[in-house]
């Protein structure tokens, strides 16, 4: 089609009916994940579940989206006439603002993957910043009240608002990439470094497609309607993916194995704390050896592993549960379970 029919009366109908229903499908998708996910924030709001900083994005970036649609189903259902520059501005910067809070997410773990490094720290720091300079650039988005028909989006500003997904899509390859240094080769080794790993293969791959697809429509530019039809697919993508893998993580901090440290007699062994473990003696440590299991790998390693029962212990000798917060504050966190004594914080 010659790019100048792309702006007649008769496509622009066409466009903004297939816009319409569209944004009606993907919130009804995005409600549902919400809906299903309220759980998580009932237990933080509750402090069932221990609230740690790095939560903040999630929850900013998971409710900036669920208002932002909230916000495009008014405009494009109402009835009666409403302001609608300020109506899309507001969409505009808390869709936005989603997209970048999932990248924060998203990076936020790899800085805590490298150990708070300060060379990594203060970089991502940097790009942040630059993505949110480009996200707070101001109305990108013309919107009027047309009788009969509603509000209406007359004009994008293409340019700055290809260049925030753009920028994205960058920012998301760096992160993924660092992680990917610190993380390759070791996610057989441990089940939450094997969490981070694919969690983080798994956004950055949904969030290029959908930010590339929208980024192709906004430079080839062929209707007001046309260039922004998959900013708000590309959003919900991001902001989905991101939020599952901080409630995937966090989950895993709080019901899956700890690990601490063994005593120096039995240095060889990896401690997990047992469901089943009675709290008997209110004297020490006691322990009673289970049989020994040897596993025989399909690489010929033999592997022996010594189990106990754990009655009850000292305050100073009990597992702690995994922090995601505190990673590598005591070892890295892609280290793998070795003969050596080894503490688990993690993310």
């Amino acid at each position: 089609m010659p790019a100048s029919k792309w702006s007649t009366p008769e496509e622009l109908a066409v466009d903004e009916a297939a816009f319409i229903k569209l944004m009606h499908c993907l919130a009804g998708v995005y409600f549902w994940e919400f809906l299903i996910s309220l759980d998580f924030d009932w237990e933080l709001i509750t402090g069932k579940k221990k609230f740690q900083w790095p939560l903040i994005f999630y929850l900013l970036g998971r409710y900036c989206l669920f208002f932002a649609l909230i916000g495009i189903l008014i405009a494009l259902d109402a009835t009666t006439e409403l302001n609608c520059q300020a109506l899309y501005t507001f969409d505009q910067l808390a869709g936005d603002a989603a997209v970048g809070l999932a990248s924060i997410n998203l990076s936020i773990r790899t800085m805590a993957v490298w150990s708070q490094n300060r060379w990594i720290v203060i970089p991502l720091v940097l790009v942040i910043l630059g993505h949110w300079s480009l996200i707070l650039q101001g109305v990108l988005l013309t919107a009027e009240w047309i009788p009969g028909q509603g509000c209406a989006i007359t004009k994008a500003n293409n340019t700055t608002l290809a260049a925030t997904f753009i920028y994205s899509m960058c920012f998301d390859a760096l992160v993924m990439v660092l992680s990917v240094v610190k993380l390759w080769g070791r996610s057989q080794r441990s089940q939450l470094v094997s969490i981070l790993f694919k969690d983080g293969l798994i956004y950055f791959l949904v969030a290029l497609l959908a930010n590339s697809i929208a980024t192709a429509f906004m430079v080839l530019n062929l209707n007001a309607i046309m260039a922004i039809i998959f900013n708000v697919p590309a959003a919900i993508a991001s902001t989905i993916v991101a939020c599952r893998a901080v409630r995937r993580l966090s989950n895993f901090a709080n019901n899956g194995p700890e690990i601490y440290t063994t005593s120096a007699s039995h240095s060889g062994g990896v401690g997990f704390r047992s469901a089943a473990a009675q709290m008997t003696s209110n004297h020490g440590v006691t322990s009673r050896p289970a049989p020994r299991h040897t596993k025989d790998l399909s690489s010929g390693v033999h592997v022996q592993m010594q189990t106990f029962t754990i009655e009850e212990a000292p305050d100073n000798l009990r597992p702690k549960a995994l922090d995601l917060e505190s990673a590598g504050s005591e070892t890295d966190v892609g280290s793998p379970v070795d003969d050596r004594d080894y503490k688990a914080e993690a993310l």
